[in-house]
């Protein structure tokens, strides 16, 4: 995410950091390399101006000149102006009315608005425990409504059915309806995909928006359009009163433009940001930890309330009490190990959250092979689970057996099993518990050389 625009800006910011003193001089030049890294990611260029201008007159005056370390000062009010465009804090959902509380959804064509309204469903419903009910006013579209039903059903929530030769004000006051009836906490309300430009369009979505007066209007855009999404949202919100944004696609994003532009330009909070193409790769939007991993120092924070949200309590617990009785660690665990981490985001997505570990993530996804995780389940899934308990049992033609029902070849089961053996080693490491056990046994987890000697793709 943004790795282009965090590779500039760390490398700009790296020669002032140790700096015993600053001049007018020195902060002139290094920001300067700044107003470029900010250029280049197709940042707006009003928002360009007032960034640098407002970093600036901050670094010159007595804040910098004050502190013991110039240098590391400079840093923060560059962080601090980052977040200050992105918005200070994280904005919520505004639910605050009788239910059914009703989220519009809005945006271009191609945004990816119907898998984000399966993504917030899924949030809402897992998070904050609300009872939702989602529904497609996309009439031009059949498409639409079938793919709204299957990740409604994909994430367990309740999809009200509707017909492309309804209109969408009658779609969704019967869906209204319905939501009360079922006693539903929040109805979200798909809409076709439109240009700003279309003006029949655009009168059909505020007619429609003055008919269910949702509580929240949310702008679906692709992140990947650069400062082109904050100007597209701006010109939506001229017809739409909008409450906030969406930035999808975020993960494929190396530039940052969007992000960095749409709040400033747009007046609105960016509330979300789409990860991924699952239905859970959609997170909250802080503009401080933002910052802070734009700036290469990692999002920890993010990091522990994915751990929080995304791990399976009762199977760690259970593992921590099998390692702790000294039991041994089999392939079943192995593979829950795998789910877990591919919750995560995978070994890329948590690296990347940690300090200084930007690197380690691209080296990571560069060297990894991504879809070597898959084989291994599919490997395991091939077990019976005897073998899956006795890993040692296989051998000759259980190997050929297992290879050939996951598709793999033998020398990828072989890599599984020296794997499986260095945790299971790593684990009785830790028996009796001990963070320097732990992290000792840290070292089997990557390939011998490190990560730049991981398996090539």
């Amino acid at each position: 995410m943004f790795e282009s625009l965090s590779d500039r800006l760390s490398g700009s910011l790296r020669s002032i950091t140790g700096k015993a003193r600053l001049t007018e001089e020195n902060i002139s030049d290094t920001l300067r390399e700044v107003r470029m890294a900010l250029l280049e990611a197709d940042v707006a260029l009003p928002v360009v101006k007032d960034f640098v201008s407002s970093v600036k007159q901050r670094a010159v005056g007595q804040e910098v000149m004050s502190s013991l370390s110039p240098g590391q000062a400079f840093i923060k009010i560059v962080q601090s102006e980052l977040e200050a465009i992105m918005g200070s804090s994280n904005e919520q959902l505004n639910l605050a009315t009788n239910p059914p509380a009703v989220i519009m959804m809005a945006g271009l064509q191609g945004a990816g608005k119907t898998t984000t309204v399966a993504k917030l469903a899924r949030l809402l419903k897992e998070r904050d425990k609300k009872k939702v009910t989602v529904v497609s006013a996309d009439v031009y579209r059949p498409a639409a409504i079938k793919q709204l039903e299957t990740l409604a059903s994909e994430v367990g929530v309740d999809f009200f059915p509707s017909a492309v030769d309804q209109a969408p004000e009658a779609i969704v006051n019967a869906a209204l309806s319905h939501a009360k009836i079922q006693f539903s906490d929040v109805l979200i309300v798909d809409t076709a995909g439109r240009l700003a430009i279309d003006e029949e369009m655009m009168g059909e979505i505020a007619r429609l928006h003055a008919a269910v007066k949702p509580v929240e209007t949310l702008f679906v855009v692709d992140a990947m359009t650069g400062q082109d999404a904050a100007n597209t949202a701006k010109a939506f919100d001229e017809t739409l009163p909008l409450t906030g944004i969406v930035l999808t696609k975020v993960d494929a994003d190396t530039r940052g433009g969007a992000a960095l532009s749409v709040r400033s330009i747009t007046g609105k909070p960016i509330k979300f940001l789409g990860v991924g193409e699952k239905t859970a790769a959609l997170d909250p939007f802080h503009p401080d930890r933002m910052a802070s991993r734009i700036l290469g120092m990692g999002d920890v924070l993010s990091l522990i309330e994915e751990v929080e949200q995304k791990v399976d309590k009762k199977k760690a617990a259970k593992l921590a009490r099998k390692v702790k009785k000294g039991k041994k660690f089999d392939l079943e665990d192995f593979r829950d190990q795998l789910q877990q981490m591919n919750n995560m985001g995978g070994i890329t997505g948590m690296l990347d959250k940690l300090p200084g570990m930007g690197k380690m993530s691209q080296m990571a996804e560069q060297n990894l092979d991504m879809k070597m995780f898959a084989r291994m389940e599919a490997m395991i899934g091939s077990m019976t689970p005897r073998e899956r308990r006795n890993p040692e049992l296989i051998q000759g033609s259980r190997k050929r057996r297992i290879t050939r029902g996951s598709g793999t070849e033998v020398q990828d089961l072989n890599r599984l099993l020296k794997q499986h053996k260095q945790m299971q080693k790593m684990m009785k490491k830790m028996k009796g518990g001990g963070m320097e056990k732990m992290m000792r046994g840290l070292g089997g987890m990557m390939p011998p050389g490190g990560p730049g000697a991981m398996p090539p793709r």
